[in-house]
């Protein structure tokens, strides 16, 4: 089979478009045939090995995964024996990080795994591009207990995390605050954001509006510059470290004072997380936003384009572009 390979750490150039095994499943594994698959700023850390601390996860000299992709859909063509939950045929989606092994052909994964049905109207793409960022969004929304009546700042609404926020915290009945540039205003306010700052006319910290929840999905400000935009209790969650690490340590530290406070979590994935966006993508309350699509022979070009910073949404790897029959 096809498959993006990477076997040293580096810049998107390190990664060659490779015939390898296809995998064998196990007793408890669907074998997926991969009809889309996405790249991501997960991809792109575990890749480049940054920051330093992935390689204690990954390999400290060089990646012990050696096929990136964590976002996929397709559909399965062979099941362990002892799978009883998905049958040969049904079109599945899911996240995969840590193995990863989605830039390929086919992915081999527990039937117990994050992966789950596609609602019958849902495209791969569509459904491909539906996890990761999505997945981090939902974890802060939960971590900061956001509900129906509060005020939310969504710094990085166009990305992957950011689009996916913003609609999810509307499906929750909150107000949304989204920070994008000109260009994208009107595609944020398409989202459900109820007010839109144009980041290149204005510095949103300075916003006379104070809010419940600041949640910058893109780690381009501080808990320092945002905190006079929180209402007292009012918590603050960033995609990144910050300066220096400091939101880890911010997280612990500032919920002790009880005004306004920093919370750090850990996402997790698991099946129970796939099956709530199968729900929402079912119930048509929420849709990945796709900025661009590439085949796989042309992944590296993927890459760059996510490392600008400027992709809106999800970039998504189309396997049936330029099929291979291997």
């Amino acid at each position: 089979m096809k498959a993006a390979v990477h076997t040293r750490y580096g810049p998107p150039d390190v990664v060659r478009i490779r015939e390898v095994d296809k995998p064998t499943p196990g007793p408890e594994d669907l074998l997926i045939r991969i009809r889309a698959t996405t790249v991501n700023r997960t991809d792109c850390g575990f890749r480049a090995a940054k920051p330093f601390i992935a390689r204690f996860f990954t390999g400290l000299r060089r990646p012990k995964a050696t096929i990136m992709g964590c976002e996929f859909a397709g559909e399965v063509v062979a099941v362990g024996d002892r799978v009883s939950t998905i049958a040969v045929g049904d079109r599945v989606f899911g996240y995969n990080e840590g193995p990863f092994g989605a830039h390929a052909e086919y992915l081999a994964i527990p039937q117990d795994g994050p992966v789950a049905r596609m609602p019958a109207g849902s495209s791969f793409e569509e459904a491909a591009a539906s996890t990761e960022g999505s997945h981090y969004a939902l974890t802060f929304i939960r971590k900061a207990n956001i509900g129906p009546g509060q005020d939310v700042l969504i710094n990085g609404a166009t990305g992957a995390i950011g689009s996916a926020a913003v609609q999810l915290v509307k499906n929750l009945g909150a107000r949304v605050t989204a920070v994008c540039a000109t260009d994208h205003m009107d595609l944020v306010a398409g989202l459900g954001a109820d007010r839109v700052i144009d980041y290149t006319a204005e510095d949103f910290t300075q916003d006379d509006h104070t809010d419940d929840v600041v949640l910058d999905t893109v780690g381009k400000s501080t808990f320092g510059r945002c905190r006079r935009l929180l209402k007292p209790g009012g918590t603050y969650l960033s995609s990144e470290l910050g300066p220096l690490v400091q939101n880890p340590i911010l997280a612990l530290v500032t919920p002790l004072f009880r005004a306004r406070s920093v919370a750090f979590p850990i996402p997790t994935h698991d099946q129970e997380m796939v099956q709530y966006f199968a729900e929402l993508l079912e119930s048509g309350t929420f849709e990945p936003v796709i900025d661009r699509r590439y085949p796989l022979d042309r992944i590296v070009e993927a890459y760059e384009y996510v490392e600008t910073g400027q992709k809106i949404g999800n970039v998504v790897i189309d396997m049936d572009a330029g099929e291979s029959t291997s």
